[in-house]
């Protein structure tokens, strides 16, 4: 008996997705062919859909609920108008995996056909991460490999929530081999890009989430985040992404490698055009106590976080992570969005992390993503026969600190990883010495500048720290890159090969017009109170 070839596999998926959107009613016309498409393809949208198709997708969130539930406008019309401005952004970007166009539209006519709306999320478009899973029959989910094309898989516990307070799903989005790059490229779909720029790379893994939400394919979507998958392509993107504290929001039902793997656990996330979309997510998402169907999540509801009004927030500043230096429009955003933050009161002080060894945090990080050595992954690659691709290969046959570990051995890598966490929080207590007031959060990078060009997103730092330390994050856009503003700093000394190697990558035309976007961080646990530290630096930045 032959044995199916490697490429015939991925070709079956790429020709189910592409059945998939060829179902769009009526067809896409005006579309330029690939080698033809603008390098910043964001303005594509309105070159091929209708204005009432614009002027549905580009309602803020809480609009567009609003007129759903009014019924001043079908479930079907503005499911249509979003899985026409999907398919414009996967020919744009190749963001997708498949578009729900059969389904998503059964789904807006019962919707529509009911007597009341009903649901906090009533006719509301939704994107999700293919790996995920599905509400639905005949689900299948590879998660980007080759040896999974073709397997059955379900719902999950989250999407079931969102099911049952009226979303409609209709589109699902790329994710890396491995699911654990912060790129997006698989032998499965080929190569996510970025809508602002083609040679840069949206992030990853949720890396077709934020392609498809940065073209406003979709308005609010779900990523997962275990070293940065939800913030890194946020930023990328320029839109907002939230990596909640561990088992807040349920992963149950999600299909991953290495299941039941609790060395560093990762999370779903919201991602979405608005901030305050981030926050309804998580409010829908805990309403209907899941912990009670997922036993491992955190007995604890949604509850919108009150700031003191007796004084102001106090806002720590990391500059820089004591390993790699920033590039010039990162240090500008920061530099802006703190300036705003003293001028509005708050209290901003520095994070020196020159003693608090990120550098050991990673080592630590890197092998507690492989407590195996990556034998489970390497394994599903070999199955099938699809090659490693380079950014695998560097997570994991170049990580120093990656081996397979027997369980005494294992046992001493999760006592380092609380050692660590435990030294960091005293790091933060002590901001409180001295009668001070304890920070509240810090802004940060979330990578060492805008997107990077493909295959070369190395550096974990800005955002893997965090999964280590399980703290939340929030990344919201600032601003852009600007080559009069943002000049390479000529005569710079890297300190190590690291930092050698970013500093070099920086010239700022090639980065011209990407986004540029910070992050802010709580302690374990604070998910709300990050989000109202981040309501209260952009009102200061000059956003309602």
């Amino acid at each position: 008996m032959a044995i199916e070839a490697w490429q015939d596999k991925a070709l079956k998926a790429q020709e189910a997705r592409d059945a998939s959107l060829a179902k769009v009613e009526p067809p896409l016309k005006g579309l330029p062919i690939e080698a033809e498409l603008p390098l910043n393809s964001r303005n594509l949208p309105r070159e091929v859909l209708t204005e009432r198709e614009i002027e549905i997708t580009e309602k803020p969130v809480s609009e567009l609920l609003a007129v759903l539930r009014e019924r001043r406008i079908s479930v079907e019309e503005v499911t249509r108008a979003f899985l026409r401005r999907a398919a414009v952004a996967q020919v744009a970007t190749n963001c997708l995996t498949s578009l729900l166009w059969t389904s998503a539209i059964s789904r807006a006519k019962h919707l529509d056909s009911l007597p009341e709306p009903k649901g906090a999320l009533f006719g509301l478009p939704i994107s999700t991460k293919e790996h995920h899973g599905m509400v639905g029959e005949n689900v299948l989910s590879n998660a980007s490999y080759v040896s999974w094309i073709d397997k059955p898989h379900g719902s999950n516990v989250l999407y079931d929530t969102l099911w049952d307070e009226g979303c409609v799903f209709f589109a699902r989005t790329t994710q890396p081999q491995t699911i654990m790059h912060l790129e997006t490229n698989s032998n499965v779909y080929g190569r996510t890009v970025n809508p602002y720029n083609r040679l840069l790379t949206p992030g990853g893994s949720s890396g077709g989430e934020a392609a498809l939400i940065g073209m406003r394919g979709s308005v609010l979507g779900i990523g997962g985040d275990i070293g940065g998958s939800i913030r890194c392509p946020a930023a990328h993107c320029g839109i907002y992404g939230l990596k909640p504290t561990t088992q807040r929001i349920s992963l149950a039902g999600s299909r991953s490698h290495c299941a039941g793997k609790e060395t560093i656990l990762a999370t779903c996330g919201p991602m979405a055009t608005e901030r305050d979309s981030l926050s309804l997510l998580m409010q829908v998402a805990l309403s209907s106590k899941p912990w009670r169907i997922d036993p491992g999540l955190t007995n604890k509801p949604w509850t919108p976080y009150t700031l003191p009004t007796d004084r102001p927030l106090k806002i720590a500043v990391q500059w820089w992570d004591g390993v790699v230096r920033p590039h010039p429009p990162m240090i500008r955003a920061l530099k802006e969005v703190s300036e705003a933050c003293k001028k509005a009161g708050m209290d901003v002080v520095e994070w020196d992390c020159t003693g608090l060894d990120h550098k050991k945090a990673w080592e630590i990080t890197a092998a507690l993503y492989w407590p195996d050595g990556g034998e489970e992954v390497l394994g599903l690659l070999e199955e099938s026969g699809e090659p490693v691709l380079p950014l695998t290969e560097f997570i994991i046959s170049e990580q120093k600190s990656v081996r397979k570990r027997d369980m005494h051995e294992l046992w001493k890598l999760c006592a380092e990883r609380d050692a660590y966490r435990a030294f960091y929080a005293n790091a933060w207590n002590r901001t409180a010495s001295d009668g001070n007031q304890e920070v509240d959060v810090i802004l940060c990078p979330p990578s060492f500048g805008a997107a990077t060009p493909h295959d070369q997103s190395r550096y974990w730092g800005y955002t893997a720290q965090w999964n280590l330390l399980d703290y939340p994050g929030v990344v919201f856009p600032v601003t852009s890159v600007d080559p009069v503003k943002d000049g390479k700093v000529e005569g710079y000394e890297p300190v190590n090969e690291e930092d050698r190697v970013v500093y070099e990558m920086y010239s700022p035309e090639r980065y011209r017009d990407a986004p540029v976007s910070l992050q802010i961080v709580g302690r374990r646990g604070c998910d709300e109170m990050v989000l109202a530290a981040l309501e209260v630096v952009e009102r200061a930045m000059g956003r309602a």
